[in-house]
This record gives structure tokens, C-alpha cells and sequence, in this order.
């Protein structure tokens, strides 16, 4: 499954490969920017009923992790919602 994901990393900007997860960091221009692009993430996470972990740090920084935990690790499903995640227009 390793050589899957990482091909699968491939087509995809930014995101990186953690252990049964895959994960990418946004960074933005203030936390205003940072909270409305947390805001169209779970939007996404709601149409796709799949949810990942985001994390809003230091202000303006928010980490997405995409894991599937009904099947212990990644699914196609991860990244689905990563590459719609990537299309959501940045602030």
C-alpha cells in the first residue's frame, strides 16, 4: 500500500505521506484567511462524509491529515477529498 500512496502522492501539491495518514500545511496571510479556508475545507469534508484532522496553529497556519480510521490507514477516499481539498479557492 506504501508504493500506492506515494504514487498517488504524485498528482497531488504539497501533501506528504505519514505513517497510515497523508498530510499537507497551508499557510496564510492572517488568521481571518486561515479560518475562512478551515471553514471551505469542512465543507468539503461534509458533501464527501469523510472528515479529516485540521489543525489551525500559530495563527496562520492550518495542517489537514486525511486518514480513513474504519480501515486503519489511507483509502481512495483520502485522496478524493485531498484533491478536492486542493481545488478550494485560497483566500
Amino acid at each position: 500500500m506504501r508504493q500506492e500512496a506515494e504514487k498517488r502522492l504524485q498528482s497531488l501539491k504539497g501533501w506528504s505521506l505519514r505513517d497510515n495518514s497523508i498530510e499537507r500545511n497551508f499557510k496564510f496571510r492572517d488568521f481571518r484567511q486561515a479560518v475562512e479556508f478551515v471553514n471551505k475545507v469542512a465543507e468539503v469534508a461534509e458533501s464527501e462524509n469523510h472528515h479529516p484532522d485540521i489543525l489551525l496553529w500559530s495563527w496562520n497556519n492550518v495542517k489537514i491529515t486525511l486518514t480513513t480510521h474504519s480501515a486503519g490507514g489511507l483509502s481512495e477516499k483520502d485522496f478524493a477529498v485531498a484533491e478536492k481539498i486542493d481545488r478550494v479557492p485560497l483566500p
